[in-house]
Parts: C-alpha cells; sequence; structure tokens
C-alpha cells in the first residue's frame, strides 16, 4: 500500500495546521503561456481533476470563492493502474482529457518523456521550489524540467512496538543496522512467533533500503535507462537483507496489510514495520489493540553519526500537454499543493512535503496519544528532510513492479534463491520490456 492510496495521518496531530492558510499564501496566480483560460473577466472555466486523494476535494469550495468563473470537479478514475490507463486512452483518443492528473512520482516519467505532460516551467514553476523539501522536487523533475507539483509525500520510517521491545531487554529503537540486526535476535529469542519484521517480497522497501545506502540502480536519461543492481552500495543492502532471512529473523508467511498482519501487530509478535509516514494514519485502524505501545523514530543508520533517509510512496499533480485549461488548472494546483488551499487539505490528513507546514511549530509539537503521547509531527518531518536526492525511477516502473511480485514469489514460498538473483532476473525483464517500448534500456 502506498501514500497515494493511503494520504491521510491523524486528524488530531494535523488540525492545528489550519493556521497555515494565512502564511501559505493566497489563490495562487499564474504567469502561464502555454494556453487555455484563466477564468478571469466573464468567461468560465470548467476544470476536470483526476485525484484518488480525497483532500483535494477540501480545497474546491476555497479556490472557487476566489475564482468564482472557475468551477473544479474532481472525479476518482480509479486506482493508479486504471487512471493511468485511462489518461492513456483519453490522449489517444484525442477527447476526454482531464485539466489536472493525479501521479504516484514514479509515474511522472512514463508520461513526461514523451511529451504527454506539459513543462510547468512556463508557469513560472521555480518560484515554488523553496516550499518543498529537496527530495520531492527532484522527483517531479525530468530531464531538469519540472512537470508536476508535489502533493503527499511518504518518508520512510520505523514505527516499532515500545512493550515488545521492551520485553526483549531492548531499552531504544535501533539507531544502526547493526543495532537492527542484534535486536531482531534479541525479538526472536522471545518465542517462534515473535520477529522484528515481516517480509514476503515488498520490493518498495527494498528499494527503500537501497535508497538509504546510497545505491542508485535506475539512471534515466530521456529515453535511456540504465539499471545495474550491482555497485557496492546496493549490494551492501541487498546483502544485509538476506542475511536476515538466512537467519529466518524474518517471517516470510505473513503478507503485509493482511488479517494476519493486523493480529500480528495487534498482539506485539511483530516488532517492526519500516513504511512510509502515512503508517501513522494506518495504524491505529489496523492494530487498535497496540494503542499506546507504538513509537516512530527514523530508519536506522548504515554508518553510526549519519542522518540519511528514504521515501516509500507520494504523489503529484501534472497538466496533460492536451488539456484544455491550462492556466486555470495551474492556479488551482499552486492553490491546493502551495497556496491557500494547502491548509484545508492538511487539516483532512494528508501528510505534505511543504516546508510550511513541516516547518511549523504546531505540526511539530502536537503529541499523539496512539504513539504514547510521542510528538510524531517532529520525527516524521525530520524524515522528509533528509530523504536522499538523486533517486531515479524507471519510466515504465508501473509494470516493473507488478512483474518483480510475480518473480519474488517462489522465492519467499520455497526458500530458493536470492534476492541478488531475483533482482538480476528482474533486471533482465525490466531491460526486455524497456527496450519493447520503445526505450534504451541496458
Amino acid at each position: 500500500m502506498r501514500l497515494s492510496r493511503k494520504t491521510r495521518l491523524l486528524s488530531a496531530v494535523l488540525a492545528p495546521m489550519l493556521a497555515l492558510t494565512a502564511c501559505s499564501g493566497g489563490s495562487g496566480g499564474s504567469g502561464g503561456k502555454t494556453g487555455g483560460g484563466t477564468g478571469g473577466g466573464d468567461e468560465q472555466v470548467k476544470l476536470t481533476v483526476w485525484s484518488w486523494d480525497g483532500t483535494v476535494a477540501e480545497a474546491v469550495a476555497g479556490f472557487q470563492s476566489a475564482n468564482p468563473n472557475i468551477k473544479v470537479q474532481v472525479a476518482n478514475a480509479g486506482s493508479s493502474q486504471d487512471e493511468y490507463q485511462a489518461l492513456d486512452n483519453a490522449i489517444q483518443a484525442g477527447s476526454g482529457v482531464p485539466d489536472l492528473v493525479m501521479f504516484e512520482y514514479f509515474a511522472v516519467p512514463y508520461f513526461a518523456i514523451p511529451g504527454k505532460l506539459a513543462d510547468l516551467g512556463e508557469f513560472g514553476v521555480d518560484k515554488l521550489k523553496a516550499d518543498y523539501v529537496p527530495a520531492s522536487w527532484s522527483d517531479v523533475t525530468v530531464n531538469g524540467k519540472v512537470y508536476a507539483l508535489p502533493s503527499d509525500y511518504g518518508p520512510s520510517a520505523m514505527f516499532y512496538n515500545k512493550a515488545t521491545f521492551d520485553k526483549a531487554g531492548i531499552d531504544k529503537a535501533p539507531v544502526t543496522w547493526d543495532e537492527y540486526y542484534e535486536d531482531a535476535k534479541k525479538i526472536r529469542a522471545l518465542g517462534p512467533d515473535y520477529y522484528i519484521a515481516q517480509d514476503t517480497g515488498d520490493i518498495f522497501f527494498l528499494l527503500s533500503l537501497i535508497w538509504q545506502a546510497g545505491g542508485r540502480p535506475f539512471k534515466v536519461d530521456g529515453t535511456k535507462v540504465h539499471i545495474d543492481f550491482t555497485d557496492p552500495n546496493t549490494t551492501r543492502a541487498v546483502a544485509f537483507w538476506q542475511k536476515l532471512l538466512d537467519e529466518k529473523l524474518l517471517n516470510t508467511k505473513i503478507t503485509g496489510w493482511s488479517d494476519d498482519w493486523n493480529r500480528a501487530l495487534n498482539d506485539g509478535t511483530l516488532a517492526t514495520q519500516t513504511m512510509g509516514g502515512w503508517l501513522t494514519s494506518t495504524l491505529p485502524e489496523r492494530a487498535p489493540k497496540a494503542s499506546g505501545d507504538f513509537r516512530v523514530a527514523l530508519m536506522p543508520q548504515w554508518t553510526q553519526g549519519d542522518k540519511v533517509g528514504a521515501a516509500n510512496g507520494g504523489s503529484s499533480f501534472g497538466i496533460p500537454a492536451a488539456a484544455a485549461h491550462k492556466d486555470a488548472a495551474f492556479k488551482f494546483l499552486e492553490y491546493f499543493a502551495h497556496g491557500g488551499g494547502l491548509s484545508s487539505r492538511v487539516d483532512a490528513g494528508a501528510f505534505v512535503p511543504n516546508t510550511t507546514v513541516l516547518d511549523n511549530e504546531a505540526f511539530q509539537s502536537k503529541v499523539n496519544k496512539y504513539f504514547g503521547d510521542q510528538k510524531v509531527g517532529a520525527v516524521l518531518a525530520e524524515a522528509t528532510e533528509i530523504v536522499g536526492t538523486g533517486w531515479q525511477y524507471p519510466p515504465f516502473f508501473e509494470w516493473a513492479r507488478t512483474i518483480y511480485t510475480d518473480i519474488a514469489s517462489p522465492f519467499y514460498t520455497t526458500g530458493k534463491g536470492s534476492l541478488a538473483g531475483i533482482l538480476q532476473q528482474w533486471k533482465q525483464r525490466c531491460v526486455q520490456y524497456g527496450n519493447e517500448q520503445g526505450f534504451q534500456v541496458d
């Protein structure tokens, strides 16, 4: 489950952010010259926005009040995969193309590289860059051009059950992965059902581990894609996780988001989850009996004293090149992703990568009852700030993530093979598929 499908943090944590309306800016303007009405004067413009993020609709009333000649209709075009297919179909048909579309970060290159998205540089978007954490801005930048604005984010963090840690004689969250390994053995010693974590082939977790270690297995330059899982930083991360699997320190039977997963989180036999910050909103629903037991910490580090993070999920909004009302679309985009509409989305539960939110005292100081009265916002704000930059996904990652599951499944069910071997098979399939799609992949 990705942030794009779980965008909400606890409302109790974020409600104070209503005050951000004043500091985030007004309705947002556009100096765009790409075409399409802006809704100025008596001109009537109707915008169609495709989004699976329910918080976007929260900004509509305020925007329409400030821009009465622009009417906004937010429609859910289905899951991310359904939406991407529908957009491709509309572009090919030459009709029904929406004015704004939601994209997971890894999907932006797929639409940007072949010219299906408008270059937001024509709207002077660079002036907004300072309001976003660097990693999120990098996620919407393709070949030096910005094609979307970040709308929500999933900094990787470690959610751990303090009660289980206490039971195992562990007095603090592991600061390094070496400490995590030692803690995994202590937790495993509690009994046959106890594990520090579970893994049944989550590619997003594995990639976040590689990301944090400094590996950059995907390099994209226009239509050229280079894939390499053999650099030292990547192999270091993969070998570490392989060691935990080999020593049976991880539960390979419980699948994330399953009923068994819920039970293990509830009873404390599953001690940690390293996922996107969006888990803050999901965990209380999944493990209500563990209220007060869980805490949130930064990802363990590869080197003592470092502070480097990664991301796991997140989404953005772009304007299709074939959209009819680009100026008005950007006006609304700026409003809900940066301007006066941002606070209404944060109040509704969106976790955003805007520095005006993350640096806000109300956000960072609010205690969270479920997490033992911890100031969760402060931890997630720091996790967002330290995400390593320079990460890239191949433009066909939507396909690639699905095929990874097919390749990895036999390893987790039979125990035969290795993560390194799986990644090499995955690379070969990606090279073949990418080249078939017209990219130059090696």
